[in-house]
């Protein structure tokens, strides 16, 4: 009894440290009106969720670096998903930021932080990179320079690992 318990347990073990976690599939509402989940955009390729909010400022330089992720990689299945976290009554500020900015990527609205809540995250910017079966393959939390890099690494291991040709970005 003594060795099954300890085989089992070795054996859960083993299921964490290699499992990966997997999201939900999360409806999100648009900043275009319409309404979208995750694993609709999961079905093009792999997916960027970032958490963000007008008044986080390393969350705008991250942005800047998003934007230009998903204009290289959409081609090659890419969806970046860009979260506002802003209360409804700064929601107003989310559409005038991304046009002046002529950001490009998918913006979604998260007034009571349901989305962000459910995707554990818990400071800005916060950055999940999705692999094709929803499982996440980066996570990081917050933004220093030099981040971009390590979201660019992720995505090219991702498409060198599941053999698709694409440009790389550098």
């Amino acid at each position: 009894m003594f060795m099954l318990k300890k085989y089992l347990f070795i054996i859960f073990l083993l299921s964490v440290l290699k499992g990966q976690e997997k999201l939900p599939d999360i409806s999100v509402r648009l900043l275009s009106g319409k309404t979208t989940n995750i694993y609709e955009l999961l079905e093009k390729g792999p997916v960027i969720i970032d958490f963000w909010a007008t008044w986080c400022s390393p969350c705008k330089k991250l942005m800047k670096h998003l934007d230009k992720f998903h204009k290289h990689f959409n081609d090659y299945g890419l969806n970046v998903l860009a979260v506002s976290t802003d209360t409804p009554r700064s929601m107003g500020k989310v559409k005038s930021f991304i046009r002046s900015n002529k950001y490009d990527f998918l913006v979604g609205l998260d007034p009571n932080q349901q989305v962000m809540k459910k995707c554990k995250a818990e400071i800005m910017p916060t950055t999940i990179i999705l692999d094709q079966d929803g499982s996440v393959i980066y996570r990081h939390q917050g933004y220093y320079p030099g981040d971009e890099e390590k979201i660019l690494k992720t995505i090219h291991d991702y498409y060198d690992k599941a053999g698709i040709e694409y440009k790389k970005l550098s």
